[in-house]
């Protein structure tokens, strides 16, 4: 499993620095100063990664054996800018610390 955390780890930071490039930088400057650029460019990029993240958390939950439920929380945490690096640090912790089942 150790495989599949570092390929989710490495994917979630990436999808969550271009979805902050996007939205810090590419927004403003399609909505406000009217240059499409930035979202022209970026937006194709990141929106392959974030499948590229959603088939890594499928992966990884399939693997530590997750509720679906968790699996779509993970998934849906690359959608928010920032919440992606909690989101890592998170699933990381599930991961290497996994809770003792109840009796």
């Amino acid at each position: 499993m150790g495989g599949a955390l570092t390929r989710y780890r490495v994917i979630a930071y990436i999808v969550g620095v271009v979805l902050i490039a996007l939205v810090v930088v590419g927004m403003p400057m399609k909505y406000i100063w009217d240059d499409p650029i930035v979202v022209e460019t970026i937006g194709p990029g990141h929106g392959f990664l974030y499948m590229v993240y959603l088939v890594a958390a499928f992966d990884l939950g399939r693997r530590a054996e997750w509720p679906l439920s968790r699996m779509a929380l993970v998934m849906l945490a690359g959608t928010v800018p920032f919440v992606s690096f909690w989101a890592e640090r998170v699933v990381a912790r599930w991961v290497r610390e996994p809770q003792p089942a109840a009796s």
